[in-house]
Protein backbone atom coordinates (compact mmCIF):
# COMPACT_ATOMS: atom_id res chain seq x y z
CA UNK A 1 0.00 0.00 0.00
CA UNK A 2 1.22 3.38 -0.55
CA UNK A 3 2.55 6.17 1.76
CA UNK A 4 -0.01 8.58 2.02
CA UNK A 5 2.62 11.17 1.53
CA UNK A 6 3.59 10.17 -2.13
CA UNK A 7 -0.74 10.31 -2.69
CA UNK A 8 -0.98 13.70 -2.27
CA UNK A 9 2.54 14.64 -3.92
CA UNK A 10 1.03 12.30 -6.90
CA UNK A 11 -1.15 15.11 -8.73
CA UNK A 12 1.51 17.98 -7.76
CA UNK A 13 3.67 15.56 -9.92
CA UNK A 14 1.40 15.19 -12.43
CA UNK A 15 0.72 18.70 -12.74
CA UNK A 16 4.22 19.76 -12.44
CA UNK A 17 4.55 21.90 -9.18
CA UNK A 18 6.75 19.64 -7.31
CA UNK A 19 10.34 21.34 -6.56
CA UNK A 20 13.58 19.25 -8.22
CA UNK A 21 14.54 17.42 -4.49
CA UNK A 22 10.56 16.46 -4.11
CA UNK A 23 10.50 14.98 -7.89
CA UNK A 24 13.38 12.96 -7.52
CA UNK A 25 11.82 11.55 -4.21
CA UNK A 26 8.86 10.84 -5.69
CA UNK A 27 10.01 9.42 -8.96
CA UNK A 28 12.30 6.78 -6.83
CA UNK A 29 9.24 5.86 -5.02
CA UNK A 30 6.89 5.20 -7.50
CA UNK A 31 9.12 3.17 -9.28
CA UNK A 32 9.25 0.68 -6.19
CA UNK A 33 5.32 0.89 -6.00
CA UNK A 34 3.06 -0.73 -8.05
CA UNK A 35 -0.04 0.41 -6.22
CA UNK A 36 1.32 3.85 -7.06
CA UNK A 37 1.82 3.31 -10.59
CA UNK A 38 -1.09 2.03 -11.72
CA UNK A 39 -2.67 5.59 -9.99
CA UNK A 40 0.09 7.24 -11.70
CA UNK A 41 -1.09 6.45 -14.97
CA UNK A 42 -5.09 6.56 -14.01
CA UNK A 43 -4.34 10.94 -13.51
CA UNK A 44 -1.68 10.91 -16.15
CA UNK A 45 -4.37 9.29 -18.53
CA UNK A 46 -7.15 11.73 -16.94
CA UNK A 47 -4.58 14.93 -17.57
CA UNK A 48 -4.02 14.11 -21.00
CA UNK A 49 -7.86 13.71 -22.22
CA UNK A 50 -8.73 16.59 -19.85
CA UNK A 51 -6.22 18.60 -21.83
CA UNK A 52 -7.14 17.44 -25.29
CA UNK A 53 -10.42 19.10 -24.48
CA UNK A 54 -12.05 21.89 -25.58
CA UNK A 55 -15.31 24.03 -25.23
CA UNK A 56 -17.45 23.78 -28.82
CA UNK A 57 -18.36 27.00 -29.96
CA UNK A 58 -21.75 28.12 -29.73
CA UNK A 59 -22.84 29.10 -33.41
CA UNK A 60 -23.45 32.52 -34.59
CA UNK A 61 -27.24 31.60 -35.24
CA UNK A 62 -27.89 30.70 -31.90
CA UNK A 63 -26.31 34.37 -30.90
CA UNK A 64 -28.24 35.70 -33.59
CA UNK A 65 -31.16 34.69 -31.91
CA UNK A 66 -30.33 35.14 -28.61
CA UNK A 67 -29.94 39.02 -28.76
CA UNK A 68 -33.08 39.09 -31.30
CA UNK A 69 -35.13 37.40 -28.07
CA UNK A 70 -33.51 39.38 -26.01
CA UNK A 71 -34.04 42.98 -27.77
CA UNK A 72 -37.79 41.67 -28.93
CA UNK A 73 -38.16 40.92 -25.05
CA UNK A 74 -36.63 44.60 -24.22
CA UNK A 75 -39.09 46.04 -26.60
CA UNK A 76 -42.18 44.12 -25.49
CA UNK A 77 -41.05 45.59 -22.08
CA UNK A 78 -40.85 49.09 -22.76
CA UNK A 79 -43.49 49.02 -24.67
CA UNK A 80 -45.94 47.82 -21.75
CA UNK A 81 -43.99 50.39 -19.54
CA UNK A 82 -44.79 53.34 -21.67
CA UNK A 83 -48.05 52.11 -22.11
CA UNK A 84 -49.26 51.77 -18.48
CA UNK A 85 -47.63 54.95 -17.69
CA UNK A 86 -49.74 56.60 -20.23
CA UNK A 87 -52.87 55.18 -19.37
CA UNK A 88 -52.11 56.15 -15.77
CA UNK A 89 -51.65 59.82 -16.77
CA UNK A 90 -54.85 59.72 -18.45
CA UNK A 91 -56.71 57.90 -15.91
CA UNK A 92 -55.54 60.54 -13.55
CA UNK A 93 -56.35 63.27 -15.61
CA UNK A 94 -59.97 61.87 -16.17
CA UNK A 95 -60.49 61.59 -12.41
CA UNK A 96 -59.23 64.96 -11.92
CA UNK A 97 -61.77 66.59 -14.29
CA UNK A 98 -64.45 63.91 -13.15
CA UNK A 99 -64.45 65.39 -9.83
CA UNK A 100 -63.79 68.82 -10.81
CA UNK A 101 -66.65 68.92 -13.14
CA UNK A 102 -69.07 66.32 -12.50
CA UNK A 103 -69.38 66.09 -8.38
CA UNK A 104 -69.01 69.25 -8.04
CA UNK A 105 -71.41 70.83 -10.23
CA UNK A 106 -74.20 72.27 -8.35
CA UNK A 107 -76.58 71.37 -11.08
CA UNK A 108 -75.79 67.81 -11.06
CA UNK A 109 -78.91 65.26 -9.32
CA UNK A 110 -77.50 63.75 -5.49
CA UNK A 111 -78.78 60.47 -6.52
CA UNK A 112 -76.42 60.52 -9.73
CA UNK A 113 -73.54 61.51 -8.10
CA UNK A 114 -73.61 58.62 -5.54
CA UNK A 115 -74.78 55.78 -8.15
CA UNK A 116 -71.64 56.91 -10.57
CA UNK A 117 -69.61 57.51 -7.27
CA UNK A 118 -70.47 53.70 -6.32
CA UNK A 119 -69.74 52.55 -9.41
CA UNK A 120 -66.71 54.00 -9.18
CA UNK A 121 -65.77 52.93 -5.79
CA UNK A 122 -66.82 49.46 -6.64
CA UNK A 123 -65.29 49.27 -9.58
CA UNK A 124 -61.95 50.39 -7.79
CA UNK A 125 -61.90 47.81 -5.27
CA UNK A 126 -62.54 45.16 -7.28
CA UNK A 127 -59.53 46.23 -9.54
CA UNK A 128 -57.53 46.42 -6.72
CA UNK A 129 -58.82 42.86 -5.62
CA UNK A 130 -57.92 41.48 -8.55
CA UNK A 131 -54.39 43.31 -8.25
CA UNK A 132 -53.65 41.54 -5.04
CA UNK A 133 -54.68 38.34 -5.97
CA UNK A 134 -52.62 38.21 -9.10
CA UNK A 135 -49.60 39.09 -7.36
CA UNK A 136 -50.53 36.89 -4.28
CA UNK A 137 -50.19 34.03 -7.23
CA UNK A 138 -47.29 34.73 -8.96
CA UNK A 139 -45.30 34.85 -6.32
CA UNK A 140 -46.46 31.51 -5.19
CA UNK A 141 -46.39 29.82 -8.39
CA UNK A 142 -44.62 26.85 -8.93
CA UNK A 143 -44.41 26.50 -11.86
CA UNK A 144 -42.73 30.23 -13.14
CA UNK A 145 -39.04 28.32 -13.59
CA UNK A 146 -40.66 25.55 -15.94
CA UNK A 147 -39.56 26.85 -19.65
CA UNK A 148 -42.59 26.18 -21.96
Amino acid sequence: MSDDKYKIMLSGYIDNELTPDEKREFEAYLEQDAELQKEYETFRKLKEVTGAMKYADIPEVVWENYWAGLYRKLERELGWIFLSVGAIILLAFGCYHLVQDFFFDPRQSLVLKIAIGSGLLGLVILLVSVIRERIFAAVRDRYDEVQR
